[in-house]
């Protein structure tokens, strides 16, 4: 099924999406660095940065950077004024997404924090709530983020949790993954929260079998 799903997914891509030789170059980039394969696909930063237009979203906070490569589909949908902060843990990871970030001309639009994301959403104070949190890290963590989340949310907030299906090995309550557990427990925090109205979609693609959790921070 995986051949089948990564053509369809190639082929809403080639007639949906178009071309960028910027977005092109930060895959390539990262794939070069020795960087996971885990970027979200083109059809998914499309989706991200439509889910930017739609929310009117001027302030984004991304939890997992990687390269980059979903950051600047993100950033590109904000308006002129508008900020992306990102956070990743691996230098290495930093390093390559900081120069992604300049090659597509966005340094002033978002900022990237190096360090465990915990220790890094500790310390961002008292800032303005963000409208849009896109939560794609390390998934033992994801309550602690959701946590955080919840924190710096206002109503209206949107927040995104990706890769949460795990070839679904999310439903398997004895998983010795700690990543399956994380995200399980993730998925129970936002249904048992009342200032939460959400949904969980599964997907398939190029990415193969996964999904993502849609919550919104109620009034």
């Amino acid at each position: 099924m995986q051949q089948q799903w990564s053509a369809v997914d190639n082929f809403m891509i080639s007639c949906l999406i178009p071309q960028d030789d910027v977005l092109r170059q930060v895959l390539e980039n990262n794939k070069r660095a020795g960087l996971p394969e885990h970027d979200v696909a083109a059809n998914q930063g499309q989706f991200l940065a439509l889910f930017v237009r739609m929310t009117q979203a001027r302030r984004v906070l991304e939890i997992g950077t990687l390269g980059a490569y979903s950051s600047i589909w993100m950033a590109r949908a904000l308006p002129p004024d508008g900020q992306l902060i990102t956070l990743e843990a691996d230098p290495t990871h930093a390093n390559i997404a900081r120069q992604n970030i300049h090659l597509a001309g966005l340094d002033t639009r978002i900022t990237l924090i190096e360090g465990p994301a915990l220790t890094s959403l500790e310390k961002l104070g008292d800032i303005l709530p963000f409208d849009l949190i896109f939560i794609d890290a390390d998934k033992p963590n994801n309550p602690g983020y959701l946590e955080w989340a919840l924190y710096y949310s206002r109503p209206g907030t949107l927040i995104i949790g990706d890769n949460v299906v795990r070839d679904g090995e999310v439903i398997n309550g004895q998983s010795d993954d700690a990543r399956v557990q994380g995200v399980r427990r993730f998925i129970e925090m936002i249904g048992d929260n009342p200032r939460l109205t959400a949904t969980a979609l599964q997907t398939v693609g190029v990415k193969g079998w996964d999904g993502f959790t849609l919550a919104m921070v109620n009034g």
